[in-house]
């Protein structure tokens, strides 16, 4: 069952291209966790870990892009990019020095587990595990990420509170 409020307003062709790509990298980490999950392995554990060292690495592209890689708003400019923001419905709702705070109203990876089936606790897991990149990236950014709502729990909206 599709979260209703996960529909996407945005339907170009790049965009739609974009998300695919995303759904299929999302479908990638579940099926690999879950494999982990049958081999009993602690597939949280080891996913959380892969993610993690993900975002850490992609947080180099984004503090290139920083006049001032100590500026959550810098990083905001850079992470919020206008094709970024497109395919996942982002609104910045605030960004200073010390913050950046922003909502995504559409998430094409909550769209990919659904497709495999996946809700309740199942797509809230995947979803915090999959935010590890995001947290990883704000690691790398010297700021720390609050993630105050999901779609994936039916919020309505993600909701990322990056800050020093």
């Amino acid at each position: 069952m599709a979260i209703k409020h996960n529909q996407p307003k945005y339907t170009d062709f790049t965009t739609l291209q974009i998300r695919g790509a995303v759904e299929h990298r999302a479908t990638w980490m579940a099926l690999l966790l879950e494999e982990a999950r049958k081999g009993n392995m602690d597939f949280e554990k080891i996913g959380r870990a892969a993610i993690r060292k993900c975002g850490n690495i992609h947080a180099a592209t984004y503090k290139a892009q920083c006049e001032d890689p100590t500026s959550a708003a810098d990083f905001a400019t850079a992470f919020f990019h206008e094709q970024g923001s497109k395919n996942m419905e982002i609104t910045v709702l605030e960004k200073d020095h010390d913050h950046a705070i922003a909502e995504f109203n559409q998430c094409p990876l909550v769209q990919a587990w659904e497709k495999l089936g996946y809700e309740g606790k199942d797509l809230e897991l995947l979803c915090d595990i999959a935010m590890d990149g995001d947290r990883g990236i704000a690691e790398s950014m010297g700021l720390k990420l609050d993630i105050e709502k999901t779609i994936a729990k039916g919020d309505g909206v993600c909701r990322l509170h990056f800050h020093k």
